[in-house]
């Protein structure tokens, strides 16, 4: 019979002696009773790790699960710090919660905990998005801000993302500080968790209405809004916080004809109607996609729960709804955006975009011809967020994205924002309807103009302290034998981010990388297809993202195009052997 390591135990026993309530020792006995050792591995063979970002975890009792004394440790760790950071300051605190289960109360864990630090909360009254809690922090003055969400992970999860005084995730060395003074907590005992009322400010509509007004002043094509306004819409929040604002924000845009997809506009941590609350995945989109062919729809746009990233559907060239992937619609909005500044003028030499290693290089090249810099940082919305604070006041930024569906239009924010996404991706359907061009048929005309550019991600999922090892073994496996074909091409170049490398495998020449060290590699073929490969940061996964692209000479070429490119796609997968 399989028992726990001594480790394991040891923390086990510390939860049960500790001082903890009554109803987590009973969750953590009940595991014990059932014998049920490797959930009790899972909960506990580790501390939650408390990442760059933050943490993200399962929920429930233990130390590798989120509740509320990792919740609590998490937060102490952060205060600290800040009174490391602000000395002789008040600190000043923005936290937000999304729609999960416990997230409010988690949320109040979170006050709490910085009120009895005497550092003063603006609350949110009510669950918020995530780039409304940015917009916060900088708005509000405070040092930092914290969002309780685990983005679009399945409802088991929930999570806290930590933010800085820009209104950014941390980075260095900002973020390994913060992760040291979480380390240091290490019992129950150094929490302080007796709120001080006194130090909590209620916050709601007024920021709303701020950022809304903000947001609404970005917008580059009010005249064929006016003349599209009736652009018939679907949306769902997917029951998350984006019904607090997307509707709002598409109205004040000039949008008459916004859809509700009805059975998913409750806010619900549960999330009934779908597998993953994630805009990604078509099944999520099941209940829109119903409601744009009943209404015959322009667009389609869905949330995912703390409103930072939107996926899209609209008419393909056969008329059937077809849904674009982060890739395509970060392209789209970029090469909108850059062509409406252009039209205006606009466009100095001082202008920039920003995207990730990982998302197409067809926006790096879009960008070129518009004489626009694009700055590439690695994968999260932060190192984007980084890059903006680097140039404020040298450079003007128009627009990023990353592939995982995160966009973001103008500065008033430092992370990827769904509401003001939502609304440029409205405005941008209307704007090329108004020319008589479908949304999707702008995307073939771009492919035409810049070469037709394929992306594909493959997630393998592999769970658990084993599953971990896994990963790791798969990573080291590519870095010591990198493959040497892919697709039928010879691969050339080998950019290994933990090294800070790029190796010529040809000459065996290498340069450095100047960027931070990630465990990401990438595989760059002689025909130009890009292969990267990371474990995710926030989930038991590896991912593999495969850029293929070839010229589209004319829009009717278009399925034969991507027909190959799909077929090279496959070819890359199976030789990579995973």
């Amino acid at each position: 019979m399989q028992e726990l390591d001594k480790a394991t135990q040891e923390k086990v026993n510390q939860w049960l002696n500790g001082s903890y309530d009554k109803n987590t020792k009973a969750e953590i006995q009940k595991l014990i009773d059932q014998k049920a050792y490797t959930e009790l591995t899972d909960a506990f063979y580790k501390d939650l790790e408390f990442g760059t970002g933050g943490l993200r975890g399962i929920m429930g009792a233990g130390s590798n699960r989120v509740n509320k004394y990792t919740i609590g440790a998490a937060t102490q760790g952060l205060a600290n710090f800040l009174k490391n950071k602000y000395p002789n300051q008040k600190i000043k605190v923005a936290i937000a919660h999304d729609s999960r289960n416990n997230s409010d109360v988690l949320g109040k864990v979170t006050a709490d905990v910085f009120s009895a630090n005497d550092i003063h909360v603006y609350f949110f009254k009510a669950l918020r998005p995530t780039p409304e809690l940015s917009f916060a922090v900088r708005k509000l003055g405070c040092q930092s801000g914290v969002m309780l969400t685990a983005s679009h992970n399945p409802k088991e999860y929930n999570g806290y993302k930590a933010y800085g005084e820009d209104g950014g995730q941390f980075v260095a060395p900002d973020d390994k500080a913060v992760m040291q003074e979480v380390g240091k907590i290490t019992t129950v005992d150094d929490i302080k968790f007796e709120v001080k009322p006194e130090n909590i400010s209620y916050i709601g509509e007024e920021i709303d209405a701020d950022y809304l007004k903000k947001i609404t002043s970005l917008s580059v094509s009010p005249d064929a809004i006016k003349r599209q306004k009736d652009l018939k819409i679907v949306y769902s929040p997917i029951h998350g916080t984006g019904i607090t604002l997307v509707p709002k924000a598409l109205e004040m845009f000039g949008f008459e004809n916004v859809i509700l997809v009805d059975e998913q506009t409750t806010p619900d941590g549960n999330f009934p109607t779908v597998v993953y609350p994630n805009p990604e995945e078509k099944e999520a989109l099941t209940l829109a996609l119903k409601k744009a062919k009943e209404t015959d729809a322009d667009l389609v746009l869905a949330t995912d729960p703390d409103a930072d990233r939107v996926g899209i559907a609209v008419k393909n060239h056969r008329g059937e709804f077809e849904l674009l992937n982060g890739n395509q619609t970060g392209s789209l909005l970029i090469n909108y955006m850059l062509e409406a500044w252009e039209k205006e003028g606009k466009l100095t030499g001082k202008e920039y975009v920003i995207k990730t290693i990982v998302t197409t290089y067809l926006i790096d090249k879009i960008a070129k011809s518009k004489k626009v810099n694009c700055y590439n940082t690695l994968t999260g919305f932060k190192f984007i967020g980084q890059v903006m604070e680097e140039k404020l006041g040298k450079e003007t930024f128009i627009a990023g994205g990353e592939e995982s569906y995160g966009y973001l239009v103008g500065e008033f924010v430092r992370d990827k924002d769904a509401v003001v996404s939502a609304a440029f991706i409205a405005e941008m359907t209307a704007f090329y309807k108004d020319k008589g061009s479908s949304l999707y048929d702008a995307m073939i005309d771009m492919y035409v103009k810049y070469g037709f550019f394929k992306e594909k991600l493959v997630s393998i999922t592999k769970k658990g302290k084993a599953g971990a090892e896994e990963i790791k073994a798969m990573m080291e496996r590519f870095r010591n034998n990198p493959p040497q074909n892919l697709g039928g091409s010879k691969v050339v170049t080998l950019k290994d981010y933990t090294l800070q490398k790029e190796t010529d495998l040809k000459t065996k020449a290498a340069i450095a990388l100047d960027f931070p060290k990630s465990d990401v590699l990438q595989f760059i073929t002689e025909d130009g297809c890009i292969i990267s490969a990371r474990p995710s940061g926030t989930e038991p996964k590896i991912k593999f993202y495969c850029s293929v692209n070839a010229p589209l000479t004319k829009k009717e070429d278009f399925d034969k195009v991507n027909a190959a490119l799909e077929s090279k796609v496959d070819e890359i997968m199976k030789d990579l052997e995973v």
